[in-house]
């Protein structure tokens, strides 16, 4: 979806789309789902923020469920650190681009949604 072309997002689309990130550190599924279920349809913006968010939630917990099972060899354990701060810095990362009224898209993520 190309952002470019629908202009500039008002403030409450650029906050509710930030919303969808920073909720997802007090509860990584639940929250972002339920904002972005609530508001996909009368704003472009926060679908695109929703789905990108739901994309990496799906992709993070793969490369995650990889990571606890290569444990096993051992490389796991350093892959799971990996995760964990990508994970976390990306998310920072699109939450300020989604508040300043950017699309975003999250690297290493499937595109499923």
């Amino acid at each position: 979806m190309n952002l470019d072309k629908m202009g500039s997002p008002s403030q409450d689309e650029r906050l509710i789309a930030a919303a969808i990130y920073v909720t997802s550190f007090f509860s990584a599924f639940l929250g972002p789902l339920i904002i972005w279920l609530l508001k996909k349809d009368s704003s472009a913006f926060v679908d695109h923020h929703g789905r990108e968010y739901l994309n990496f939630f799906i992709s993070y917990s793969v490369y995650s469920i990889i990571s606890v099972v290569l444990m096993i060899v051992l490389i796991g354990f350093v892959t799971i650190w990996i995760i964990g701060v990508l994970a976390f810095v990306f998310t920072i990362i699109a939450a300020i681009k989604a508040f300043e009224g950017k699309g975003y898209r999250i690297p290493l993520v499937f595109r499923i949604l």
